[in-house]
């Protein structure tokens, strides 16, 4: 038996914009790490945030860079927002974030199955690769799948609620939305969310 699934340009999906924006509706005081390529213009489209950590590059970080906030700033919650593609380059991420567990962590993949950023060619989840199952062995509080507009009131209030170190796949439609670009200046990013921390600028 194919552990292939369905092609979600062939089957459909959510729409990744409209699910991003209902995602960090009421976000109040959520920090935000995004990856880098559509979930970072994703996250943009929905309103630019001083509390926004966009991600240019490092691929594979975007995890470890919201489990080390999660850790520094045990109040806050955190919520990493990343694609499929950029979350399989730090498959051992998520090893040691199960180690750690900082119940205030959300990660949220939006899956397409295709790596966006270099053509749109199948990702290792259009082939069956279960990243939140991947969550669920490493030791993740929760994992999640949404395939429906309905269930993302649901993940929003688990992520508020921080109910344990979280992990959420999203099926989203393979489509390629115009790109929303903030800042790319990475100094002036860091800088702005340092601030939004009260904390000095380097």
């Amino acid at each position: 038996m194919s552990t292939t699934r369905p092609d979600p340009a062939q089957t459909g999906g959510l729409d990744r914009r409209e699910t991003v924006k209902s995602l960090l509706a009421d976000r109040a005081d959520t920090l935000v790490v995004t990856g880098l390529g559509s979930a970072t213009y994703d996250v943009a489209a929905a309103g630019d945030h001083e509390l926004n950590f966009y991600l240019w590059g490092a691929m594979g970080g975007a995890a470890m860079i919201g489990m080390g906030l999660a850790l520094a700033r045990p109040e806050r919650p955190v919520l990493v927002i990343t694609g499929d593609g950029e979350q399989l380059m730090g498959m051992g991420a998520l090893a040691t974030i199960g180690v750690q567990r900082p119940a205030n962590l959300s990660i949220v993949v939006l899956d397409n199955g295709h790596y966006g950023e270099t053509g749109m060619q199948r990702s290792h989840t259009a082939a069956g690769v279960d990243l939140a199952a991947v969550a669920t062995a490493c030791g993740f509080g929760w994992t999640m799948l949404v395939e429906r507009a309905g269930q993302i009131a649901d993940l929003r209030a688990r992520i508020a609620r921080r109910e344990g170190t979280g992990f959420a796949t999203v099926r989203i439609a393979a489509n390629d939305p115009p790109r929303v670009l903030p800042s790319r200046d990475g100094v002036e990013v860091k800088n702005r969310f340092r601030r939004a921390l009260g904390l000095a600028t380097i």
